[in-house]
């Protein structure tokens, strides 16, 4: 008897049975081939833009409490009545705005104008720092420039913010500033520090102080020889060093005498300078200054980032 061909379920059951078989006896497949790892490549950050800056927060520098606003199109407004005590206006000068790289990271930044009233006829203008968080404008900070100023340009070269504007002397009225002006700021510790200033004399020439060495970011240790140039030899021929550290914490501070062949002709300065009690790994800023004899204002700095070893 055909127990087989009599039995359908058996016959199926013998032939998966078979052809189990003949699988496990074939050739065992090919090795798999590994795809290769593509290295990741980092996608850059968008870079800002001046519409953003138009629309990003903005922090007011002029009042005490610093409160934190929203732009919109470039301007902020609380209140209407300019004579009550909550009136705050902000506007951005868009004709202002410069976009470039303060921190060496490879990562832009913004620098803009902004000017903030509270009523009355005081402008004040800041210079004000955005950074680059995901693409979006992060307000950092901002320092004042001057009430009522007429700013000239504001630009970001060679990770410094320039500021050219013309700024109000002992003797200008409110309305009317008259004391040309240049400025560098450098972003240390999310703060602008101004590291050359310039003005010009009565005559336009330019008052200016050149640090020829040590150079920027040198090393030193136990004294520093500083040299440099004035382009108008300051009163009484003297000028005046000093240090600071990151935080601005005054280090120390003296004379500096310049040699000059007459009044108000160029003069050099070359002088060793003491850094005897500023402890090794101490990033400091040594600042040239020529200091107004009327009323204490800047006529000229100069100053140089030197870590301490």
């Amino acid at each position: 008897m055909d127990l087989v061909s009599n039995n359908p379920l058996r016959f199926l059951l013998l032939l998966s049975l078979t052809v189990l078989a003949c699988g496990l006896v074939s050739p065992a497949s090919s090795t798999p081939t590994i795809a290769p790892v593509e290295a990741t490549v980092p996608v850059p950050l968008a870079g800002l833009t001046a519409e953003q800056i138009r629309n990003a927060q903005y922090q007011l520098g002029a009042r005490d409490d610093h409160a934190v606003v929203q732009l919109t199109d470039g301007q902020y407004q609380h209140g209407t009545d300019a004579t009550t005590m909550d009136f705050a206006y902000v506007g951005l000068l868009s004709d202002f705005i410069s976009i470039g790289d303060l921190t060496g990271d490879g990562v832009d930044e913004a620098a803009a104008i902004f000017v903030e009233n509270y009523g009355g006829t005081g402008n004040f203008a800041f210079v004000t720092v955005y950074t680059n968080v995901n693409g979006l404008p992060v307000f950092s900070t901002s320092t004042l420039i001057d009430d009522r100023p007429m700013v000239n340009s504001v630009s970001i070269e060679n990770s410094e913010v320039l500021l050219d504007a013309v700024i109000h002397g002992v003797n200008d009225g409110g309305c009317c500033p008259t004391l040309p002006t240049t400025r560098r700021y450098a972003l240390v510790n999310n703060q602008l520090r101004i590291v050359h200033y310039t003005t010009d004399a009565p005559t336009g020439a330019r008052r200016e102080i050149e640090i020829v060495s040590p150079s920027n970011e040198a090393e030193a240790s136990g004294s520093v020889q500083v040299t440099g140039n004035i382009s108008i030899a300051p009163f009484e021929n003297n000028l005046s060093y000093f240090i600071y550290d990151e935080a601005g914490n005054e280090l120390a501070l003296g004379p500096v005498s310049v040699a000059a062949p007459d009044f108000g002709a160029p003069g050099t300065f070359d002088l060793a300078i003491s850094l005897e009690g500023i402890p090794a790994g101490t990033i400091i800023y040594l600042e040239i200054q020529d200091i107004s004899a009327a009323d204490g204002s800047w006529l000229a700095m100069d100053a140089v980032k030197l870590f301490i070893k």
